[in-house]
């Protein structure tokens, strides 16, 4: 051991008595500084700037060290131009000069010349380390509330890439005399052991051979604060193989055995290594330590206990893939990988999951275009068998649709990619949907195991045979995105709820509904319906109820028992860019504290888009606790103003929506916000419509106006909850679909069932905001700094080195 130290200190001389390694010490320490500078200043002039901008200053430890773009990537990914320079000459020189045949003839052995080399890069690696480390303290300093726990899992990662780059160098350099060639050959060896993992996808036993041995995105577990057994082993299994197949090469030189011996020896360091990497990546082996502050990388309580109670039953995942699907590359073969990477955090705490994959070619039903259009006089098989052509597949890997539909129908989910789940028998879909995150959540993937857990899901029962908005139609007033549309993440059953349908003229109310839904009815409901609702509220049940101007008279006979009424008449808010119905009223408090998804800056702000909506007029006479909801901004809704003997009165939402005028003509309705009166039916008279008078403009309310209300009270040892809303549309196909001006309907929709449901569903998997969220720099502190860290530390390591070089050359 001794020898061993010798040797890596007679070596590690030998770096800092050549120019090279103060060098790239130097230039390392400027790229740190040039990085971290930059991100640190971005965030401060962020912050000096203020605005909305500070909503978005989140995670800063992550954003500006760890994130793609941050400074850990950013050096990492130019790591490999290093290194080689430092390694080529480690053995190459030996050879060339002829000092190997004295380290063969001395007592010294050859895995002590390795080690002791490996050794003094292992040393040079925490001098880089210790560079990097000046900015890992600066962050510290200069980040409020830096999550240290993520810098230290990084700067690990960060190291054991290092001393894999040192091995592999350590191993060419063994290969030639001539250091160049070493430095080239340690590149090349770099960049396949990079890129191998994109090799041979396609065949499963090479796929995991190759996707092991990659390089690649190894180090991302730990830059994101999760430190694991499995990539800690890795590069322990990298360093093991290249310095065993190092001593072999030197060991070869030193004697003489058949070439079979030596290659057998090479092969023995490689198969062991791959038996004890597969061994170690067994998910039942792997440990995990999660450093970060509020544990990102780890599931929340509720999705961990939701997970332990499936305990050691079987749980079974199968993708089924349609080939001719826009998503058809997540179930290829090529993807696999990366697909099993997304449940690990499963796997986790569950590591018996067993997952198995079905490719199949069908007609989809999702596209958004016209198949047999784009593939003209093409059947399907021909459609397949092109594309599989074009994509070098074979069609063997794919069955056909008459072979799918008799292993199991997939025309309900639209014949794209979904996940089968089975467990105990009971089986359910885990789908993909058409946002920007694409792959389910904590929050749906949990709902999908409580399917496989519990006998029923909460029911969500919407009322129909009277007009209502309905849950299976795509048109704009319907409620299909909201309740059962499958491509869209926050509809109820991928959150968690079943919903059905009931008509109360021949059905009635069943006791074991979550919630009942009356949206819009276009005709009065009948006393048998309003007494069967009577009955069930004063059962404590809970109700969302949901009206439209022009159609007021249709609720409030119901409405005027719990003491509130839908105002005559219809909000007109003045904008310069929207139709005069689209209201937007922000959330109160009370809304906020729905979900824990409304209580964020950058959320909480967001109005509610109301494509035409009645004020509430309320009296706490009922024994409820009411508490307005949404309400409208002051000095943006009309509130009343004089006729205008010019201005012809507007009659319905589309006749408002064609007016462009910034005014509204209102009339009196006991003090509330009063549109222009409706017909009871809703239609439309035959008064011309015109655009409305600019003096309109002049008469804004300095009112708000409730558009939606809570009504609260405990009865029969719970609270009863009971929404009631002056607007429909808010929940409709349009509204939640609208993307200008910035909404916020979805997440309110998922928010107020939430709310309907005492939070059960959707499965809250909110984690606490992170508090490293400012920066306690200003702009003109991160000039001095730069100063300091790309000119003065680099100035006085260059001057340090010149004199040490000097002084090293006159002796």
């Amino acid at each position: 051991m001794k020898l061993t130290f010798k040797i890596a200190k007679a070596e590690l001389r030998n770096l800092f008595y050549s120019p090279i390694a103060w060098f790239l010490t130097i230039a390392f320490m400027v790229q740190c500084a040039i990085s971290y500078t930059k991100l640190i200043n971005n965030y401060a002039s962020q912050q000096e700037m203020g605005g909305m901008g500070l909503n978005y200053m989140k995670q800063l430890t992550y954003n500006v060290f760890t994130s793609p773009y941050g400074l850990f990537n950013g050096i990492m990914q130019n790591l490999y131009l290093y290194i080689p320079l430092l390694t080529m000459g480690l053995i190459s020189r030996e050879i060339n000069g002829g000092t190997i045949s004295l380290l063969y003839s001395s007592p010294v052995k050859i895995k002590e010349i390795v080690f002791g080399k490996y050794l003094a890069m292992m040393a040079y690696s925490v001098i880089l380390l210790l560079v990097i480390g000046i900015f890992m303290m600066a962050g510290v300093i200069d980040i409020k509330s830096a999550d240290y726990g993520m810098l230290l899992a990084a700067g690990l990662g960060f190291y054991l890439l290092l001393c894999a780059y040192s091995a592999i160098g350590l191993f060419m350099s063994s290969l030639t005399s001539y250091q160049i060639v070493a430095a080239v050959s340690t590149f090349v060896m770099i960049g396949i052991l990079s890129y191998i993992g994109t090799l041979w996808q396609s065949i499963d036993f090479v796929r995991d051979l190759t996707y092991f041995l990659s390089l690649s995105g190894r180090t991302s577990h730990m830059l994101g604060g999760l430190i694991t057994t499995k990539d800690v082993i890795y590069f322990v299994i990298i360093v093991y193989i290249f310095l065993g197949l190092t001593i072999y090469k030197l060991q070869s030189g030193r004697e003489t055995k058949p070439w079979y011996i030596s290659a057998s020896r090479y092969v023995a360091i490689v198969v062991s290594a791959l038996v004890v990497g597969y061994v170690t990546s067994l998910p039942s082996l792997i440990g995990y330590w999660d450093t970060t502050a509020n544990k990102d990388n780890t599931l929340t309580p509720k999705a961990q206990q939701i997970i332990k109670e499936l305990g050691d039953g079987k749980l079974e995942v199968t993708a089924y893939n349609n080939f001719l699907d826009n998503y058809s590359w997540f179930g290829l073969p090529e993807q696999r990988n990366e697909y099993l990477g997304r449940w690990e955090p499963y796997l986790r705490f569950k590591p018996d999951i067993e997952f198995h994959f079905v490719n199949y070619y069908d007609m989809p039903f999702a596209l958004g275009y016209d198949l047999f259009q784009s593939y003209k006089g093409k059947t399907i098989k021909q459609i397949a068998e092109q594309r599989a052509k074009g994509s070098d597949l074979s069609m063997d890997m794919f069955k056909t649709p008459e072979q799918i539909k008799k292993e199991i129908d997939l025309k309900p989910e639209l014949n794209r990619f979904v996940m089968k789940l089975t467990y105990k028998g009971k089986t359910t879909f885990l789908r993909i949907f058409n946002d920007q995150i694409v792959w389910p959540m904590e929050a749906e993937v949990s709902a999908a195991f409580k399917r496989l857990l519990e006998a029923k899901m909460p029911r969500i029962a919407f009322v129909t045979g009277d007009g209502e908005r309905k849950t299976n139609k795509k048109g704009d007033r319907e409620y299909k995105t909201v309740t059962s549309e499958k491509t869209f993440r926050y509809a109820l059953i991928n959150q968690g709820f079943d919903v059905d349908t009931i008509s109360l003229g021949t059905q009635e109310i069943p006791d074991n509904i979550k919630a009942l839904v009356i949206a819009d009815p276009q005709n009065e409901l009948s006393a048998q319906a309003i007494q069967k609702i009577k009955a069930y509220i004063a059962k404590g049940g809970n109700l969302l109820i949901a009206g439209e101007p022009g159609r007021q008279q249709m609720l409030n006979p119901l409405l005027k028992t719990l003491g509130v009424q839908l105002a005559n008449g219809m909000l007109i808010q003045q904008s310069e860019d929207y139709a005069p119905a689209l209201v937007l009223p922000k959330l109160t408090k009370a809304a906020i504290s729905f979900a824990k998804l409304l209580d964020k800056p950058s959320v909480d702000t967001l109005p509610i888009s109301a494509n035409g909506a009645a004020a509430l007029s309320y009296r706490d006479t009922s024994g409820f606790q009411m508490q307005p909801l949404l309400i409208t901004k002051a000095g943006f809704v009309s509130n009343t103003m004089r006729r205008n003997p010019d201005l012809d009165i507007v009659n319905t939402k589309e006749e408002a929506n064609s007016s462009q005028g910034g005014g509204v003509q209102m009339i009196g309705g006991g003090g509330f916000a009063m549109a222009m009166p409706m017909p009871a039916d809703g239609s439309k008279p035959g008064a011309k419509k015109s655009k409305l008078s600019s003096s309109a403009n002049k008469n804004l309310s300095k009112e708000t106006f409730t558009t939606a209300l809570a009504l609260t009270r405990q009865i029969n040892g719970r609270q009863q909850r009971i929404f009631i809303s002056g607007d429909a549309d808010f929940l409709s196909n349009l509204e939640l679909g609208r993307y200008e001006p910035m909404v916020s309907n979805f997440n309110f929709s998922t928010a107020l069932f939430s709310w309907l449901n005492y939070g059960q569903y959707p499965v809250d998997a909110s984690r606490p905001d992170s508090e490293d969220n400012r920066v306690t720099v200003s702009t003109d502190h991160v000039s001095f700094l730069k100063i300091v860290y790309i000119y003065v530390i680099p100035g006085i390591i260059l001057v340090f080195a010149a004199i040490f070089l000097i002084r090293r050359k006159r002796k």
